[in-house]
C-alpha cells in the first residue's frame, strides 16, 4: 500500500503528497489530482522490482483528504 494525503491548495487546486516515497503531484480538480497520483506512483516504481522495494505490483493507494475546517 502506498499512503497519501491530499490537501486543497490555494494555486493549483489540490496537492497529493506520498508519505511513504517520493511522489509529490498536483490537479485541478479531485479528479484529476487523484488520476495524476495514480500516473506518478505508476511512474516512480517503473522498472523497479516491487518486491525488493516492499511493494506488490501495482500497490493500493489510500488517500487521506485534509480540508480546512469551516467556522459558521
Amino acid at each position: 500500500m502506498v499512503h497519501a494525503r491530499i490537501t486543497p491548495d490555494e494555486d493549483s487546486g489540490y496537492v497529493a503528497a506520498c508519505e511513504e516515497i517520493a511522489v509529490v503531484t498536483q490537479g485541478e480538480t479531485l479528479d484529476e489530482v487523484t488520476a495524476n497520483l495514480r500516473e506518478a506512483v505508476a511512474l516512480h516504481f517503473e522498472g523497479e522490482d516491487m518486491a525488493v522495494l516492499g511493494f506488490v505490483p501495482e500497490p493500493t493507494i489510500i488517500v487521506t483528504l485534509e480540508l480546512a475546517p469551516t467556522h459558521a
